[in-house]
This record gives C-alpha cells, sequence and structure tokens, in this order.
C-alpha cells in the first residue's frame, strides 16, 4: 500500500489511509454491483468462494453477470470519468485508501496493483482491477 500511497501523493494527490474500513467498502461494494444477484447465482460464480477461484468480487464481471467494459475500453472510461474522491480498496488486503483530490487519478497509478476496486465516494461508478488483467479485466461499470 505504501507504494501506491507514495505515488499519489508525489503527485498532488491529498490520500488519507482509512483503517478497518475494507469490510465495510467489500460490503457496500457487493450490495451495490451485485444485489441484483441472487444467493444461488452468486454460489454458482464463486463470489465468496474459498475453493477453486478464492471467491472475488469481480467475478461478477469474469462470468459474465452484469453490465460492464472490460480491457481497454473499462481503461479508457475510467480516465474520463469525473473523481473528485475516491475510494481505492482491495479484495485481499486491509488498505483503504481516500483520495480527495482524485481528478488526476490514472490507469498508470494502479499498474502494479492487484484485485483493486476504484469506486467514487458516492459509488455511482467502479473501476477493477483484477490479478490477472492479461486476460480478465480490468473492468467498469456504472451502479444500475
Amino acid at each position: 500500500m505504501t507504494d501506491l500511497y507514495d505515488r499519489l501523493t508525489a503527485r498532488h494527490m491529498r490520500v488519507m489511509e482509512i483503517p478497518e474500513w475494507s469490510n465495510y467498502l467489500l460490503n457496500k461494494w457487493e450490495e451495490t454491483f451485485v444485489s441484483h444477484l441472487s444467493d444461488e447465482e452468486k454460489e454458482s460464480i464463486y463470489l465468496h468462494s474459498d475453493r477453486y477461484s478464492c471467491g472475488f468480487l469481480w467475478h461478477v464481471f469474469s462470468w459474465e453477470r452484469t453490465d460492464r467494459l472490460v480491457g481497454e475500453k473499462a481503461k479508457e472510461l475510467f480516465q474520463k470519468q469525473r473523481k473528485r474522491e475516491c475510494f481505492v480498496f482491495y479484495q485481499l488486503r486491509e488498505d483503504v485508501l481516500l483520495v480527495e483530490n482524485a481528478s488526476r487519478l490514472r490507469v498508470e497509478d494502479l499498474l502494479d496493483e492487484e484485485d483493486v476496486y476504484i469506486v467514487d465516494k458516492d459509488f455511482t461508478w467502479t473501476y477493477v482491477q483484477t490479478h490477472d488483467s492479461e486476460e480478465l479485466g480490468p473492468y467498469f461499470t456504472y451502479k444500475s
């Protein structure tokens, strides 16, 4: 996390670490972007599984269970978003950042990050970069 924090602050973004918010943000992300799936559908795409595919929330995208943009189109739309305040958090780490003047936040800032979720403060859109972005992602969608 220190590397990303340092990269963002070096680019004159105001960044705050928010300890203990990871579970809250992951749950809010699921409520916002995956609420249209039943518990059975979530289980069928291993959304919370500890076997096989390790239970990634972004499976809603890779299993094509919601509208989304993928790859270069996702990156382009993320770059175009008005980014005032954004949360940056991870699937498998407890690190959470609030980027307050996020208009400078770019895809290039996230190149070394895996299973990272970026949302605007109001959860109207999300950008997700997976650990396997060569084949799966990155993804972008709006709240439906």
